[in-house]
């Protein structure tokens, strides 16, 4: 792997630097990617990784530095030269039209034109498409409308988009961030086939396992600079970690645990909603954590839904601190609920607001009782959170929009605090950030059950369930299929619950 130097890259960034008002996003980044390899880019949100991979693929001009296309000098302006030369960025956000069909995705705006004029060749364009979806060995049909699609349906939609456009530098952004464990198998075998045929692939990832499991070499961002490059045998997971945060991050999340947990903040009994759920019955103490696990699908975040109100229920009671839940979001957050949602930026923040809208959000009515808005207590209010939580913002009139999903996480949770709420449901809080802001994450939800907070925590990472929770339930159908102690926690144990009859 070390000859690889010797050959020349397929494509190289030399000395990118962009700034923005405020911001230095990018100085002095060299990058190289070599043909047929997974080049893996590390950095905490924030430090650089989207800005240079926008840089790449057109939608920012840099202000400083050099691009080599196989060794030559090549200038990128604009989305069409990146085009130009191969190369196609697949973000977390899809870009697809859902009530289109998949070929039609696949060559929306490149559509093979028909004998008449300002016809399209429908069977020429589906039979590419077949063509294409085959080599990624998806087996769905060509006609299928892409809304009907998983979500890792549409991310090999995405990736055959791409394919189609002849790209040989594919580059993926967290591209298992919202996928199960067998789709992210999946997702790897095609990356192998890929990989094969001389793909060359830049994969950002927050996932440690993933780095070492792909990676052919490494390169590392932080505050806007390179900071490091290896290949995966040359470094340890901690010590990949210490040179993104630029300091040693426990990654095992332990806490202690209460042995006498408060009051029941949540109280689930016997809930059924046409959102696909039956049965539910959990509870949640103040002063402890309880996971709620599965399968993607399994109805976690349907949950979530209704104790928050935010879907109907046909059957069943909720009770929040003894209070029987009879209305929406409204009525869950007088009771002192909080939702903290899967997809912070369409449904926790209004992202072309200011941080400090965004924080005072939830908690108006609570921070001005007499209904009269006082700017200077709203900003001394949004000070507060911003500097608790260590919102790295340059003040509060930033747009919620230009900051790093960790510290936009921060606000959807800061919120609730301005909102003094007790009882925080988590869907998914760590999805798409870095190491070092899951560390803070998970040390402010335990800070706030220490503080006697109730806390319904959902995630699909196992190791975060297992180090986190006093006790978790596990779905399965819709249905819980059982509740797992603490000291009876394994990943085997949760996993034989979401999958099978125990």
């Amino acid at each position: 792997m070390n000859a690889i130097t010797e050959i020349t890259p397929l494509f190289e960034m030399r000395g990118i630097c962009k700034n923005f008002p405020g911001v230095k996003a990018l100085d002095d980044v060299s990058f190289a990617i070599y043909p047929g390899e997974v080049h893996m880019l590390l950095g905490e949100n924030g430090a650089g990784k989207s800005s240079l991979m926008k840089v790449l693929c057109g939608v920012y001009v840099a202000d400083a530095g050099e691009f080599y296309h196989d060794g030559s000098p090549v200038a990128i302006t604009s989305p069409a030269d990146t085009m130009g030369l191969g190369i196609a960025v697949i973000f977390q956000e899809f870009s697809l039209v859902p009530y289109l069909d998949i070929a039609q995705n696949i060559f929306l705006g490149r559509e093979p034109r028909g004998r008449i004029p300002g016809s399209v060749d429908a069977a020429r364009m589906h039979a590419e498409a077949r063509r294409i979806l085959d080599i990624l060995g998806m087996e769905v049909s060509t006609r299928t409308p892409v809304h009907r699609l998983g979500v890792a349906q549409q991310q090999m939609v995405e990736i055959a988009k791409a394919l189609s456009q002849n790209a040989r530098i594919l580059v993926l952004d967290e591209p298992t961030a919202a996928l199960s464990d067998r789709e992210t198998e999946k997702l790897f075998a095609v990356i192998a086939r890929l990989k094969a045929d001389g793909v060359s692939m830049i994969y950002i990832s927050h996932r440690m396992a993933e780095v070492f499991a792909l990676g052919d070499r490494i390169t590392i961002l932080r505050d806007g600079r390179k900071v490091g490059a290896c290949l995966p045998g040359d470094a340890t997971p901690d010590e990949l970690v210490a040179r993104m945060v630029g300091r040693k991050v426990d990654m095992s999340y332990s806490r202690e645990r209460s042995a006498q947990p408060g009051e029941v903040a949540l109280d689930v009994r016997n809930v059924s909603a046409d959102s696909g759920i039956a049965d539910i019955n959990l509870q949640v103490r103040a002063g402890e954590i309880v996971g709620l696990a599965g399968l993607v699908g399994s109805g976690r975040s349907e949950v979530a839904r209704a104790v928050f109100g935010a879907d109907p229920i046909r059957q069943g009671e909720i009770y929040i601190f003894g209070k029987r839940l009879t209305g929406g979001p409204d009525r869950a957050r007088e009771l002192g609920a909080a939702l903290i949602p899967e997809s912070r930026k369409s449904e926790g923040l209004a992202l072309i607001r200011t941080v400090r809208d965004n924080l005072l959000l939830a908690g108006l009515r609570r921070a001005f009782p007499a209904r009269w808005y006082r700017a200077d207590k709203a900003e001394a209010l949004a000070e507060r959170e911003i500097a608790r939580l260590r919102i790295a913002t340059p003040d509060g009139n930033q747009l919620a929009q230009f900051l790093s999903g960790g510290n936009q996480q921060k606000i959807v949770i800061g919120k609730w605090l301005v909102a003094e709420a007790k009882l925080f449901i988590f869907d998914e809080p760590t999805r798409g950030i870095d190491v070092g802001a899951k560390a803070e994450i998970f040390a402010l939800i335990d800070s706030l059950v220490k503080q006697g907070a109730g806390v319904l925590l959902i995630s699909s990472e196992l190791p975060e369930i297992i180090n986190v929770c006093d006790r978790t339930y596990v779905m399965r159908g819709g249905r819980i299929a059982g509740e797992v102690a603490h000291a009876e926690m394994t990943e085997e144990r949760i996993l034989q619950l979401g999958m099978n009859d125990a």
